[in-house]
């Protein structure tokens, strides 16, 4: 079994995650009629139990579908489709200390920029249910603060979760956090002070540069690689003392969707415990993969503690929660310390509501459905721009996460900021995800939505006004 994997999964799992696979290739095509049950079963060598808990999950997820008298086909719904087209490039440049700028635009929030992908309403109804138990089963806490380590029944509920994965960790060691950014802010106030150099993927998610300057960091950016980041580089500067701490996202980066390779991982915590360097580690998009397989963290090699993984459930049921968590190693009484100044724990309400869709299994169903719907949105999305972008594009394919990271060669993102502006189109360009002079020619593109009428519009409009900036056609 692949290591990226984590936990084996049941026997009906793996099967059906081959079937998902064959259909993505393309071996099966829509329409094709499945085996009957009696016909699989003794083809695969499994019980009858074992073929129809296949077939149903299978059908749970959309990708089949039963037809009266008749049996079981796969669904004739768009589905994604291989094809081959160029990645973007990598930028290569020397690492070194810098500042970050916090953005001054102000955005319009429109489906192509935030990173989001909205609920549907089975997601609504089944969430729903969850906080209607949530409540009934507050009793007495509804009149006390929340524990600001976090209710143990929400943090039992993760530990459970992941460790089914193959992750495993204890709930004691556990924070609950107001979402990502403050468990993230939190383990940055834990392991450095103002003025300390933090080391960085390059380019970055802008909401975290905008963090770094609020908090008077220094950041050196690492260069992105097809399997990851630079860790020459990293290690250069973690030899030299160069930086305090790093904060890599490491599992379908924001914004250029990479996934550090298992080797990458396993050498970035080596590199954190042989350093006696905190690293935190950002992965809010691990559970998001388009193929449904869990990817180990970076924290699964961490065998001292030095990695701080922090998460939430903001990209995979909604950010109005506010809900994250952080796993802070070594630095637990001194993390704890940091969380609770002038903090009062997250809503009890929304931490058993989370529990509750945990433990019942509801997350779990929300989760995978999401991922087969953003894996078909993905391919939606790249072909609609490979139609209509101009023929030297490249366009990321990343195998998880909810973005796009588009290079478009000879296009001036800085000229087409007012032209934007004054059409109302939501976007992030690539200056905004780094401190220096990079990515001049890049975009990021939110894939969450449904491609729409009205997306489709918008994006027809950006593509349009992108035409109208590309100052060569190198």
């Amino acid at each position: 079994m692949n290591e990226q994997s984590g936990a084996k999964s049941p026997r009906y799992k793996q099967l059906a995650n081959k079937f998902v696979a064959d259909i993505h290739a393309g071996r099966l095509k829509p329409g094709t009629r499945m085996p009957s049950l009696r016909q699989f079963a003794r083809q695969q060598q499994v019980s009858i139990s074992t073929a129809v808990s296949c077939y149903e999950e299978l059908k749970s997820l959309g990708w089949i579908s039963a037809r009266p008298q008749s049996g079981f086909y796969i669904s004739s719904a768009e589905l994604p489709q291989d094809s081959s087209h160029p990645y973007p490039q990598w930028s290569q440049f020397v690492s070194q200390v810098s500042t970050p700028k916090p953005a001054q635009t102000v955005f319009e929030h429109g489906p192509l920029g935030v990173s989001f992908s909205p609920l549907d309403e089975q997601a609504v109804r089944e969430m729903e249910t969850s906080f209607r138990r949530a409540i009934r089963r507050i009793g007495d806490r509804l009149s006390r603060y929340p524990d600001y380590q976090g209710e143990i029944s929400l943090r039992q509920a993760l530990a459970n979760h992941f460790t089914q994965q193959g992750f495993p960790f204890q709930a004691g060691e556990l924070v609950i956090s107001h979402g990502c950014l403050s468990a993230i802010k939190a383990a940055l106030e834990t392991c450095t002070r103002p003025g300390d150099a933090v080391a960085i993927n390059s380019p970055c998610f802008n909401g975290l540069l905008e963090l770094l300057a609020q908090m008077s960091l220094n950041i050196v950016e690492i260069p992105s690689l097809d399997e990851g980041i630079d860790l020459a580089q990293l290690e250069f500067h973690l030899k030299a003392g160069n930086v305090q701490a790093g904060l890599f996202s490491t599992t379908f980066m924001n914004p250029q969707g990479i996934t550090m390779s298992v080797e990458q991982k396993k050498h970035l915590a080596k590199l954190a415990n042989h350093y006696q360097t905190p690293i935190i580690e950002d992965d809010v998009y691990l559970e998001l993969s388009h193929m449904g397989e869990f990817v180990l963290p970076a924290k699964y090699y961490d065998d001292e503690g030095y990695i701080l993984w922090c998460g939430s459930v903001s990209k995979t049921l909604s950010p109005s929660y506010r809900l994250g968590w952080c796993l802070p190693g070594r630095y637990l009484e001194i993390y704890l310390a940091k969380f609770s100044a002038g903090s009062f724990g997250v809503a009890t309400q929304i931490q058993l509501a989370i529990a509750d869709a945990i433990e019942t299994g509801a997350y779990t169903r929300l989760l995978r459905k999401k991922q087969i719907q953003l894996l078909g949105q993905k391919q939606r999305y790249s072909d609609f721009l490979r139609q209509h972008l101009p023929k030297n594009s490249r366009i990321s394919q990343p195998q998880g996460g909810i973005v796009l990271w588009l290079q478009i060669p000879g296009l001036d993102v800085k000229a087409m900021e007012q032209d934007l502006q004054k059409h109302k189109v939501d976007i992030r360009l690539g200056p905004l995800f780094t401190s220096l002079s990079l990515y001049q020619d890049c975009l990021r593109i939110n894939i969450g939505y449904p491609l729409n009428e009205a997306v489709k519009e918008e994006l027809q409009t950006l593509i349009a006004i992108i035409r109208r900036h590309i100052t060569s056609d190198d």
